[in-house]
């Protein structure tokens, strides 16, 4: 969900960009954005992302099924688009005809500033998996019968 959504309940057309550059990060990585949880730096993927990309280390984001398979520069450049689809401010974020520009051509790409949604999150155990929620909701149902006289 785009932090502009979130935050003020405004949906534009730069949203649905935000919500493609989780899915491109999702994919590449193997993980879930929802329930991300790395116990090296405590962020969320979209945050994991951003910190290997400014270390200059995004291969360590492919995930392990995918990285002997992939055309590595190909991988590297989706990284490079996702996060620029991720910026907190809608103005920063390309349009989509320009993500899809991005993906079918080697054009130049600008460097991305900081995502939105850079969540610190707390681990509930010292020895938490690197997909381990910070926490969990049950959801219920109460089913209520009713009887004639």
């Amino acid at each position: 969900m785009a932090p502009e959504y979130a935050s003020d309940g405004q949906f534009s057309v730069k949203s649905d960009v935000f919500s493609f550059g989780v899915l491109l990060l999702e994919i590449v990585s193997g993980k879930r954005n929802r329930g991300f949880y790395h116990s090296d730096n405590k962020l969320n993927l979209i945050g994991h992302a951003w910190k290997l990309w400014n270390k200059g280390m995004p291969s360590q984001l492919i995930d392990a099924c995918i990285q002997d398979l992939c055309n590595f520069a190909e991988v590297i450049r989706c990284i490079h688009i996702g996060l620029l689809c991720v910026q907190q401010h809608p103005e920063d974020r390309p349009c989509m005809p320009s993500v899809i520009l991005m993906l079918g051509s080697e054009t130049v790409l600008s460097q991305p500033k900081q995502p939105g949604y850079l969540a610190h999150r707390k681990s509930t155990r010292p020895d938490s998996s690197s997909s381990m929620p910070e926490s969990s909701s049950t959801n219920t149902i109460m089913i209520s019968e009713l009887e004639g006289r």
